[in-house]
């Protein structure tokens, strides 16, 4: 039976280490690595042995009785969370490993969260049992607060499972409440009860042990196998279907593609349907660690590496029958900074293309250029540590990184009318667009109110297709525009003269036109926190909280702790967190993630900040045409230039 298990953890509970007495007693590896020796099979790239952290997904393969497993390491620190919540996607269940010491942290919290939102069946390792301060009972209080569904099978690691489990499973299933009191132990038949009710997500089973000393990870691996079904063999006979997890470079440099068969088959010569075209299939790698083999024919469940595929992203899915054509993430970054360049002879092509480059394996970079300056949104200061080590090894360019600055965007208050005309000689398109707010989260929609006979209706869907294309940029700041929709009030076209780009310099203007004359919005990232500081340190917290505006939730009290959860701007509490290690003495958690957006607090602040000149970057003006020369006219003259009739917003 083929399974994708995946691994998550908050960093430093020993995942790895996990991971390699799991390969080591199924036989996958010969000699058991570690992180601080730097020999760990998973972390194989350099970066990651040298800083004894997991960056990138690893996965191995190996079987386990009449089981064939893929086994993915994912990364623990918050900085890499985009790369864990991929690796999500494609698991059919996860072990989720907390440090019998430490219990549940912060970015614990935030697996679980993300585990919830991907509806992966979850089950739960306690490690660190060997470690003096180990409590297997408190972390088990701890993992119920975050789903009372939790349920202790420690026991059954070393024989039967315990009447007390049984006793809970029953409370779930009608027909084994019956065989709980009027038959004997039935192993398979309470066996298959936890799975079915794992697989629905109603239970996560709790286990106990030691990846550093291999205590109970056999036993847990026995059950993990009978307790994790699948129904790949039945989905061969289904048409092809994949989810793309990964875009990764191989030892050559070349691309490399990774996806997730959850249907049918897949043989090199295929052509396959992406949203990016028919491609064709020269080449299948089954990967182990760094190591592949190559195949000629995989199946549904296989986790698959492809060379090439250009234009092919993470969370793309593929084949004839996929209605929709992206996966949704919900972790984004709510950090940029600029790029600075070691070299300033580096042409900006080659920046460009380098950093496009890194892009392509992680999305959520998404490099922009600002008035020359190019920039990348990130996690944290890690991540930005990690992207210059790479431009190093793999380019040999040396980069540094301005101060990271906070994420922002811009919509609309109100209504307004957008006018733009593009007519060098024998080029002419003109476009009136209205640009109205739109809902919060709603992103840019666009609609036509343009009637047929004005404008034909292959000129109309250009002009959508140029509208949706690329990320508008605000007036205040420059940052993107969002919750926006955008309708064609009219436009016009010349039988002889006009091509489909004149359309695309029409409409990017036309919307920039608008903007010229609409309220703007600022709106700034509010994050949702989740503070875990001890007992004594209450008082000081929560005064800080307030002062900075936070809407606090009730405090939840955990022994000689303290949970504090609440909204906030994120640039206070980004502000704050040096304040917060003093005020906790260094021992608490701190954990904050994306929520929405809102108008900022301080827009007045950010823009004079910020200074940006809209008119120096996308223009808003336009170019007309007389005596057979083009002339450029300012934006807030062209609406007296427009051949159209200019309507109210």
């Amino acid at each position: 039976m083929k399974k994708t298990i995946g691994v998550v953890a908050h960093v430093d509970a020993g995942k790895t280490t996990f991971s390699e007495r799991v390969l080591y007693l199924a036989h996958a590896i010969r000699a058991l690595g570690r992180v601080d020796h730097q020999d760990a099979f998973l972390d194989a790239h350099p970066l990651e042995k040298q800083r004894g952290i997991t960056i990138f997904s690893g996965q191995a393969r190996f079987h386990w009785g009449e089981d064939e497993i893929l086994w993915l390491d994912t990364p623990g620190h918050a900085d890499f969370s985009p790369e864990m919540e991929r690796a999500l996607a494609i698991l059919d269940y996860a072990v989720l490993l907390v440090s019998a010491a430490e219990s549940v942290q912060s970015h614990t919290e935030t697996l679980w969260r993300l585990l919830e939102e991907n509806r992966v069946p979850t089950v739960v390792f306690l490690n660190k049992m060997d470690r003096d301060g180990a409590n297997p009972e408190s972390c088990i209080a701890d993992l119920k607060r975050l789903s009372p569904d939790m349920l202790d099978l420690r026991d059954w690691q070393q024989g039967e499972m315990p009447e007390s489990a049984r006793e809970e499973i029953a409370g779930k299933r009608e027909d084994l409440l019956e065989r709980l009191f009027s038959t004997g132990y039935e192993e398979e038949t309470w066996t298959q009860g936890v799975a079915t009710l794992l697989g629905q997500r109603q239970v996560f089973p709790i286990f106990a042990g030691s990846g550093l000393t291999g205590e109970g990870v056999e036993g847990f691996m026995r059950l993990l196998s009978r307790l994790t079904p699948t129904r790949y063999q039945e989905l061969e006979q289904h048409p092809f279907t994949a989810k793309v997890s990964q875009i990764r470079r191989d030892a050559k440099g070349g691309r490399v593609c990774f996806f997730k068969l959850t249907g049918g088959t897949l043989a090199v010569k295929d052509e396959i349907q992406t949203p990016a075209g028919k491609m064709k299939i020269n080449e299948c790698r089954l990967y182990h660690g760094e190591r592949y083999q190559t195949a000629d024919r995989v199946t549904a469940g296989e986790l698959v590496g492809v060379p090439g595929l250009e234009g092919i992203k993470p969370g793309d899915l593929l084949g004839e029958n996929h209605g929709a054509q992206r996966l949704l993430f919900h972790t984004e970054p709510m950090l940029a900074a600029d790029v600075l360049w070691d070299d300033p002879s580096v042409s900006s092509v080659e920046k460009m293309r380098t950093l496009r480059l890194l892009e392509e394996e992680e999305p959520t970079l998404r490099v922009e250029e600002r008035q020359g300056t190019l920039s990348v949104h990130v996690m944290g200061r890690i991540q930005l540590e990690i992207i210059q080590s790479l431009m190093k090894e793999r380019y040999g360019l040396g980069v540094r990184f301005g101060p990271c600055r906070v994420l922002y965007q811009e919509t609309l208050a109100a209504p307004c009318v957008g006018v733009g005309h593009y007519e060098p000689l024998r080029h002419y398109a003109e476009v009136h667009l209205r640009l109205k707010p739109g809902k919060r989260g709603s992103g840019i929609t666009f609609r036509s109110l343009c009637h047929v006979d004005t404008l034909t209706l292959n000129w109309q869907r250009l002009i959508e297709t140029h509208v949706m294309e690329r990320v508008h940029k605000g007036v205040l700041c420059g940052e993107p525009l969002t919750d926006v929709e955008v309708e064609l009030l009219s436009g016009k076209a010349h039988l002889k003269h006009t091509e489909g780009g004149d359309f695309r310099q029409a409409t990017y203007r036309a919307i920039r036109n608008g903007l010229m004359y609409g309220q703007s919005v600022l709106l700034e990232p509010v994050c949702r926190f989740r503070l875990r500081i001890p007992k004594e340190s209450c008082g000081k917290v929560t005064g800080d909280l307030m002062a900075l505006n936070a809407q606090l939730e009730g405090p939840e009290y955990f022994g000689d702790s303290v949970l504090l959860c609440g909204l906030a701007v994120y640039a206070r509490m980004m502000e704050y967190q040096e304040s917060f290690l003093s005020a906790t003495h260094g021992k608490g958690s701190f954990d904050c993630r994306m929520d929405r957006y809102a108008p900022c607090h301080n827009t007045e602040e950010v823009v004079r900040e910020r200074g940006y000149n809209p008119l120096a970057d996308d223009t808003p003006d336009s170019v007309f045409c007389q005596k057979g020369a083009g002339y450029n006219v300012p934006w807030d003259q062209v609406r007296q230039h427009a051949h159209l009739a200019v309507e109210e917003p």
